[in-house]
Order: C-alpha cells, then structure tokens, then sequence
C-alpha cells in the first residue's frame, strides 16, 4: 500500500523528517547543555572557595553558609605573606602583556607589508618560515630558550619573557595580516604612491586603518597569550619581585596550610582584564580572525 500523494510527492514520510529534526535538535540541545555546565562547574567551583571563609574551604555545602568578601579584600590590601607583592606582579603581567601585543602587531603588520604590499622577492619563504616554528612545541624549547638568556644576561628579567611571548605570537599574526590584507585592494597603496606618498606613509596612513579589525584580534590573541602562559614565566622569572601572577600563584601550594580561598580570589582578580579585554573587542576580533583566516 503506497502513501498518498499531492502531485506525484509522497507525503507519508514527512511527520518522521519532523520527528527525526526534532530529535536531532534535542539530541544538539543536550549535549551543549551537558558541554555548558562542564565548563562552568569550575569557574563555579572558583568562586565558591572564594566567597568562603578561611577555615570552611572543604565544605560540602553547595554555596557557602555564610559568604565574605574577605578573600579579596586580603588580596587587595596584599593582607597574607604569600600576596606581599601582588600588585608589583599584577604590573609585571601588565607589562609583560601591553609589551608583547605592542612588539607582535608592529612586527607583524610590517612583516606582512612588506610581503604583501611591498612584494619583496621571495617573501613566502619568510612567512613560511615563521610558522614552521609551531611544528615544535613550545615547551621543547623551554630549556634552549632558558640557556640564550641566561647566556645574554636576561635571566629573571622580563625581557625575557617578552622575547619568548612575541617569537610565539608573530607567526601567527603574520599569517592573520597577510590573509586579510588580500581583502584590501592594491590600487589604494598604487593611488597613494602616485600622489607622492613613502612606502612609510602608505603603511601608516593607508595600511593600518584599514588593518584595524585584524590588529585587535591579533592583539587580543597576543594578550591573552602572554597572560595565561606559564611555563616560559615559571622558568625565566625567579625573584618574588619579577615573578608574574600565575607563577606566584603557584607558590601558595609551596605552604604547609594553602589557603585556596585567597588563592581563587587571587585567580578572579587576575582573570578581569582578559575578560573585559575580550568583550570590549569580541565584535572586532570576530571579523577580524573570519576575513583573516579565509584566502581571498
């Protein structure tokens, strides 16, 4: 027995396409649920230990009896032994962040304007070069790039960490410029170049405006970069008063009695600028990582 027919089309099967959608949207629905509360079950945990008081940290309670702010106020006010010098590292991430974002776009967008725009001979090969680097893992040449500073004198210095921070950032930004560069027509620089203008001139004035959703989302990647990372940090920072905030953090497990709610506290503080960094420019770095990553 065949299925009725509205001009020749079967329609039978089409409450079980209904079905099949249906759960196939439930099915999606579910896992992303599933995929949310993972993710946010330790930030929730974070917060928690935070909010409790010093000698209740283990409790089972799912939000703390009685929650204080206390916590912070003794990170903000450098109350506890191990946060003495908080904001002294607090500046040295900032540095080391502002540094590295500033070092990685300038050699970057030059990098790609000369490839790109200026069409030097054999320019692939310089950019081709740069991203073979991440065929290595980074953590392979920690101990080679502990031995180049420590030779060059660099050693708990945060040069040297920035000098680490930028070699990882640059390819990548060099790559981003070059893909969305292909979107910015060449007779704009050809037009500036006949009215008189440097090749210079060109790069500020016609280049890095038009750069400008690349340059903040190869900016925030290189912030972001440069503030979370801490294997180059831990190795090439020592004293108490160049260490950066996730390497201090990590002293708080070097203490007979860890105080992990001064140390979540610790991790809320320090995680605010990346976070308001990142909202404050998501529209801009969305455009600029989806015309950078697609070859014209």
């Amino acid at each position: 027995m065949t299925a009725p027919s509205i001009d020749g089309k079967l329609v039978g099967r089409r409450p079980n396409y209904r079905l099949r959608r249906s759960l196939t949207e439930a099915a999606a629905l579910a896992l992303a649920v599933v995929v949310l509360i993972w993710t946010l079950v330790p930030i929730y945990n974070i917060v928690i230990v935070a909010l409790e008081p010093h000698g209740d940290v283990f409790t089972n309670d799912i939000w703390p009896a009685k929650p204080s702010l206390e916590s912070f106020w003794i990170v903000v006010t450098q109350g506890y032994w191990y946060l003495e010098y908080f904001w002294e590292q607090f500046g040295n991430s900032l540095y080391i962040g502002v540094a590295t974002v500033v070092l990685t776009l300038v050699i970057g967008s030059l990098t790609s304007f000369a490839i790109g725009r200026m069409r030097i001979r054999h320019g692939w090969l310089v950019s081709n070069a740069a991203l073979l680097t991440y065929l290595i893992p980074a953590s392979f040449l920690a101990i080679p790039f502990y031995r180049i500073m420590h030779i060059y004198g660099l050693s708990n210095n945060v040069w040297s960490v920035i000098a680490a921070e930028v070699t990882f950032a640059t390819p990548y930004a060099i790559f981003i410029f070059q893909q969305y560069a292909v979107s910015i027509p060449i007779e704009l620089d050809e037009a500036a170049r006949i009215d008189g203008a440097s090749p210079l001139q060109v790069y500020l004035h016609v280049y890095l405006p038009l750069m400008t959703p690349a340059l903040v989302a190869v900016g925030t990647y290189a912030l972001l970069l440069a503030w979370n990372e801490y294997l180059y940090q831990f190795l090439l920072l020592s004293s108490k008063q160049s260490m950066t905030v996730p390497v201090a953090l990590a002293q708080f497990l070097n203490s007979d009695e860890s105080p992990w709610n001064y140390m979540m506290a610790t991790a809320i503080v320090y995680a605010l600028p990346p976070i308001v960094t990142y909202y404050a420019f998501r529209d801009r770095m969305t455009a600029g990582l989806a015309l950078g990553g697609v070859k014209g």
